[in-house]
């Protein structure tokens, strides 16, 4: 046995940037199992996320205390003060002057639980990290990476909070769309960390590719789709924080043109694709058809090409996944933005960029030899 274990020490630290010297591959399900529940729970984060900007929720929480913010107001004085606060913003005065406690109420829950989920995390990632790291589960190396994830959960927590104020301005009704892009990006570059590193202890050693040849075009036009999928991302939260979901609702043509009048009448010009409805819309219409483009071709290398069983899996879901994507973003555009398709429009791009990590990852074999 311990042959064996040194044996597999030494072909795991061969085979990735991860060291895993000494755990068992029972030790191996465990942290995996661990790290992938908490990407289930970033899916939850993101999909409460999307609800609560769709809803208008998300100023409704005018303080932020990261530690005693986790109980909600107790007591009926407590209720009015967090009114009151949220009576003295534009967003009351301009879009819910007069809808009393009761739809106060109904905003602030949104908002509190997607705050409090955030810290359900984070207390899980924690308490998890510490019992394994105590038991003498992690290396040193991966408990190191596991306590930088904390942190830029953390500190992902304060730029939600970075993106919140910007919307108490007195000429504000919402947050800044850069703000938004910014806490968009960060969660997901956490959730792609988490992603990839539970990958890579569930499957410490890449697959054998038979046909590497086909595997390096694929893995090659798969990286420029990921790629893609996420300036389609930050393109979407574009869309979102300039509500320019809720203008041109046709498709494919945006008001009898493939190109929309007043495109570029931003000056400087790049600030058309952060601050110009027309812009951001079309950008993100064509990021989109892009992306499905790219996945496209890696579906029509992987489809016929011998590149082992999780890798052809992965590109068979990652076509569907592109499938499903668009639809729903074609159905979010046509229905004029209803929430619970646009939610799922959200949440469903970090499905689309899950089955791509994942296909990418069992791509890893293509440059060994069999």
């Amino acid at each position: 046995m311990p042959d064996a274990a040194a044996a597999f020490s030494v072909k795991a630290q061969d085979s990735d940037s991860i060291p895993l010297d000494g755990m068992t591959p029972r030790d191996r399900r465990r942290v995996s199992n661990w790290l992938l529940t908490i990407c289930v729970m970033l899916l939850g984060m993101i999909a409460l996320g999307g609800a609560t900007r769709l809803t208008g929720s998300g100023l409704s929480i005018m303080d932020w205390r990261p530690v005693t913010g986790i109980l909600p107001p107790l007591s009926h004085a407590e209720w009015e003060r967090q009114f009151e606060l949220y009576k003295g913003i534009p967003q009351y005065k301009i879009l819910h002057d007069g809808f009393g406690l009761a739809g106060f109420q109904k905003i602030f829950w949104a908002e509190w639980t997607h705050r409090f989920w955030g810290r359900m995390i984070g207390l899980y990632l924690l308490l998890r990290l510490v019992w394994f790291a105590a038991t003498g589960v992690l290396t040193r190396a991966l408990i190191l990476r596991l306590a930088l994830f904390f942190v830029l959960g953390g500190l992902q927590g304060a730029i939600g909070w970075f993106m919140v104020a910007s919307g108490f301005r007195a000429d504000s009704t919402a947050v800044e769309p850069v703000r938004l892009v910014l806490h968009l990006s960060a969660a997901f570059i956490l959730y792609v960390a988490i992603l990839w590193t539970a990958l890579s202890i569930r499957f410490p050693r890449p697959s054998i590719i038979p046909d590497r040849q086909a595997g390096r075009r694929a893995r090659a036009i798969l990286a420029v789709a990921i790629g893609l999928i996420s300036l389609t991302i930050i393109a979407g939260g574009f869309t979102a924080g300039t509500h320019a979901g809720f203008s041109y609702n046709t498709f494919p043509l945006m008001e009898g043109r493939l190109i929309p009048e007043g495109y570029g009448k931003l000056s400087p010009f790049w600030f058309n694709w952060i601050a110009n409805i027309p812009a951001v819309q079309f950008d993100h219409r064509l990021l989109a058809t892009l992306t499905a483009l790219c996945v496209g071709l890696v579906l029509l290398i992987g489809a016929r090409a011998n590149l082992g069983e999780r890798a052809h899996r992965g590109v068979i879901l990652l076509g569907w996944a592109v499938l499903a994507q668009y639809a729903l973003g074609v159905t979010t555009l046509l229905l004029v933005v209803p929430v619970p398709v646009a939610t799922l429009h959200q949440t469903f791009a970090a499905v689309l960029l899950s089955v791509a990590v994942f296909t990418l990852h069992a791509l890893r074999g293509v440059g060994r030899a069999s």
